[in-house]
């Protein structure tokens, strides 16, 4: 997977296969001028539900990325797909279990030149991914830039993600962070429901993903998200 695919994203909606979303609030999530979207979830992702979603967006020029959390969401027909390696747990069926046994079955038919690993760190543990990987959440800045440079310098993995999932990041940690990477594009996702959290993430890292405020009946404030992304400057575009 060429990294100049997502090297250009500054702000990415995620939707959740297994969430309802109205077709007036995905038409305007579509026509946002965000710069992709991703599809994904943690519980109660399906074949079925993602083909849904994935032919609804398909109706809007945005660029869709499948983030395949289960061989059985393994949807043909998206543009790009990002494969999750959770960090920061010592269960090692996250980390390579899952992938290596659904590669077994699906290796030969995947498109690897649209296809990236991406490092997750989880970082709330409150959240459902949390609680069923067995990540360890409460890293200090130390263990947090220990596997930075795992991810970014020993595994040469495209992509960190920063996962505070529903509830608004520590930013500095998450700037110290983004300052370690040096190969690796860094995505934070976590309570982006305003204009000033959108900017202050922005200023830290290379993409802003926003996807729980969209089904909190704050779509205004979600929408309001992708100009102040896109208006902040972020010094690690330039290294």
């Amino acid at each position: 997977m060429q990294s100049a695919i997502y090297e250009t994203w500054r702000h990415v909606f995620k939707l959740d296969p297994d969430r309802e979303i109205s077709d007036e609030v995905l038409e305007a999530v579509c026509m946002s001028g965000t710069d992709a979207i991703i599809v994904g979830g943690t519980t109660g992702v399906t074949y079925d539900n993602t083909v849904d979603l994935m032919s609804r967006i398909r109706r809007y020029e945005v660029p869709c990325a499948l983030e395949v959390s289960n061989e059985e969401s393994a949807v043909p027909g998206f543009d790009y797909y990002f494969i999750p390696m959770v960090l920061n747990t010592d269960r090692a069926e996250w980390l390579s279990g899952h992938q290596v046994e659904a590669l077994r079955k699906l290796g030969a038919f995947i498109p690897w030149d649209q296809t990236a690993a991406e490092g997750y760190l989880i970082l709330n543990p409150d959240a459902k991914a949390a609680k069923l990987t067995g990540a360890k959440t409460d890293l200090d800045a130390e263990s947090l830039a220990a596997h930075l440079y795992m991810a970014d310098r020993l595994m040469r993995l495209p992509i960190v993600y920063l996962e505070y999932s529903g509830t608004y990041g520590d930013m500095q940690l998450v700037k110290r962070a983004g300052k370690l990477a040096t190969g690796a594009r860094v995505f934070y996702g976590g309570g982006i429901d305003s204009v000033d959290k959108a900017r202050q993430a922005a200023e830290s890292v290379h993409t802003v993903i926003v996807g729980n405020a969209l089904y909190d009946h704050r779509l205004e404030a979600a929408l309001s998200t992708v100009q102040a992304v896109k208006e902040t400057v972020c010094s690690l575009l330039d290294s």
